[in-house]
């Protein structure tokens, strides 16, 4: 038995429809002798890639050919420990209680950074005591909405967090309510929190718990060029983000690590109802 990749080229296919096919090659897999370990599927490209644990490469497509009709178009035989190091992900994701199979996980991310402003001067300004007690607070009121919008803290940065969610809507939805919720916070307290955010989607190379790769560093970047109270997001998120209309005005950017200006919208989250 060997490990093969598998290359699906589609004009036009949901995540749905990827985790479909998916669920329709594992149901006849024994009788081929194979094992389908999982899938990524790439929305902006309509690519799939499918990874399987087969005699030969024929044998892979056949069950394609009879479950539900969609040929690879390349078949290359890889090593596991190479796909593992570089995509993270050797096993179907867990299901969520709840949650069909065409609703699966698929790969693709939102990646959300949030950044508080400044502060590096707050610390000399208050004395690590009461900075940290400021940072707490950040990360309570944005662990509060992570919560509320499905999202998954990565890690905290020292003064941001970083989170992933599965839909792109998911997490706008809670960049904006991160806003309001500490413009309400500020209302009420002598010292104010400002935090800039950006976010950026793709498909981010997990490991180890952790996420990496291109999505990953573009949101970093575009939460750094942020200003204070602002929402920066990528053309990826203004694309796939159904309510244009929240995005206001866009520039291009040049952002650290990226060769060529970066395209950024501006969230207008203010009047946004979340």
């Amino acid at each position: 038995m060997a490990i093969f990749m598998d290359r699906h080229d589609f004009s036009a296919i949901t995540a749905a429809d990827a985790a479909e096919a998916h669920r329709r090659d594992i149901e006849i897999q024994d009788r081929y002798g194979v094992k389908f370990l999982t899938y990524w599927f790439d929305q902006q490209r309509g690519t799939v890639f499918c990874l399987v644990d087969a005699p030969d490469a024929e044998t892979a497509q056949c069950v394609h050919r009879e479950a539900h009709g969609y040929i690879a178009g390349e078949v290359v035989e890889v090593a596991l420990s190479a796909v593992e190091a570089f995509l993270g992900r050797i096993q179907d994701p867990e299901q969520v209680p709840g949650q069909s199979s065409g609703e699966m996980d698929c790969g693709h991310r939102a990646i959300l950074f949030t950044d508080i402003v400044g502060s590096t001067a707050m610390t000399s300004r208050l004395g690590d005591r009461m900075a940290t007690e400021l940072v707490r607070a950040h990360d309570s009121i944005v662990r509060r909405c992570l919560g509320q919008a499905s999202g998954r803290e990565v890690k905290h940065t020292g003064d941001g967090i970083m989170a992933t969610f599965a839909a792109t809507s998911a997490a706008v939805d809670c960049a904006m309510a991160i806003q309001q919720e500490f413009k309400r916070y500020n209302l009420g307290n002598s010292e104010p929190i400002h935090v800039r955010i950006g976010l950026d989607c793709g498909e981010p190379i997990e490991d180890s718990r952790d996420l990496f790769g291109s999505t990953v560093q573009l949101a970093a970047r575009l939460c750094a060029a942020a200003s204070s109270d602002q929402i920066l997001v990528s053309e990826n998120i203004f694309r796939e983000y159904a309510a244009a209309d929240v995005f206001g005005h866009a520039t291009r950017r040049r952002l650290k690590g990226f060769a060529k200006p970066m395209l950024a919208f501006q969230c207008d989250w203010a009047d946004a109802g979340v």
